[in-house]
């Protein structure tokens, strides 16, 4: 879905909303410790990266530098990906496997080389439990589950984005949290913000002064794949406006028109051909994301470049994350 204006900002309509807020909240924590009974252990460390906000606010790139780091297993949903709902079944994904199958970030974060496995989270883990050497200690990154309780986490990890922050701080349906924020923060181990070139109110000291918890900065750099003049920048991610934002802030690009489809959106033929009459209209150049760009066909893909996004976190959460994982070890 896209995300409704009023997560970004109170109106009238989040006003509406935040009594069915309540009722969430009152749903959310039942569930949230009656499925505590049902925690399993990983004999692997597991790390989880998640949010608290309903929408991307860039876990996935995080989540690339993390198991990249730590040579790790990424265990996720595969959103949409049909592969999924097969229970019980542990799918790993690879270069043959098709995104409708396996999820648009399940299959990106595969073609980097990183080892991922999709659907039922604790059951994959469970899993890998028992593949590899007995004595193999690799970690597990759990990508997203912060509220499923089932999965004990070893270290629990929130990202949040400096310029989204926590949107109008209501929960769902009157804002985007999918719990309230000092439940969130109670849980996690650390914060991870990306920084941002605007800056706003929310910031790390907001976090080390009021929790006393560690808080990490992040930073993106979109690479310009060689974009110059006119260009028509479409993004189907959680808040596109970032997106759009960064391709306007490169040199000599200019950006005429951007168009927004929903968060994980499965292109059709008609949407690519609207895309291209739009961008031979303006005689302009077609950019993406690389989320949005695994998901074309092969042969639209040659014709559209997408813009590469370089992730930096800060050297002090590398030395908190190896500290962390050696103490497990003890």
């Amino acid at each position: 879905m896209k995300t409704p204006s009023w997560f970004l900002k109170r109106n009238i309509i989040s006003y509406m909303l935040w009594p069915l807020s309540l009722v969430y909240i009152a749903g959310h924590m039942v569930i949230y410790f009656s499925r505590l009974f049902w925690q399993k252990a990983s004999k692997r460390p597991v790390i989880c990266i998640g949010g608290i906000l309903a929408g991307g606010v860039g876990k996935t790139p995080i989540v690339k530098e993390v198991a990249g780091r730590l040579d790790a297993t990424i265990v996720m949903r595969g959103y949409k990906g049909k592969s999924k709902k097969e229970e019980g079944r542990s799918v790993k994904v690879n270069k043959n496997s098709a995104v409708s199958e396996v999820g648009d970030e399940a299959k990106m974060l595969s073609d980097h080389g990183l080892e991922v496995y999709i659907g039922d989270r604790a059951k994959n883990i469970e899993y890998l439990n028992y593949t590899g050497s007995p004595a193999e200690h690799r970690p597990i990154v759990m990508d997203d589950g912060f509220q499923n309780p089932t999965v004990k986490k070893d270290i629990s990890i929130l990202v949040f984005d400096e310029k989204i922050g926590i949107g109008n701080g209501f929960c769902l349906p009157a804002g985007p949290l999918r719990e309230p924020l000092w439940f969130g923060l109670g849980r996690a181990n650390a914060v991870i913000i990306i920084k941002n070139d605007n800056h706003n109110q929310f910031s790390t000291f907001n976090f080390q002064f009021s929790i006393k918890k560690p808080a990490f900065l992040a930073k993106n750099e979109s690479l310009n794949p060689g974009l110059f003049g006119k260009v028509i920048a479409f993004a189907g991610i959680g808040y596109p406006q970032k997106f759009f934002d960064a391709v306007s802030a490169m040199p000599r690009v200019r950006v005429i028109e951007s168009v927004s489809f929903p968060d994980h959106h499965e292109y059709t033929k008609q949407d690519i051909l609207n895309l291209f009459k739009l961008a031979k209209k303006h005689d302009a150049e077609l950019t993406c994301t690389e989320k949005d760009w695994v998901k074309l066909p092969e042969n639209i893909r040659k014709k559209i470049k997408y813009v590469p996004l370089v992730t930096t976190i800060e050297p002090g959460f590398w030395e908190w994350l190896n500290e962390k994982l050696e103490n497990l070890k003890k």
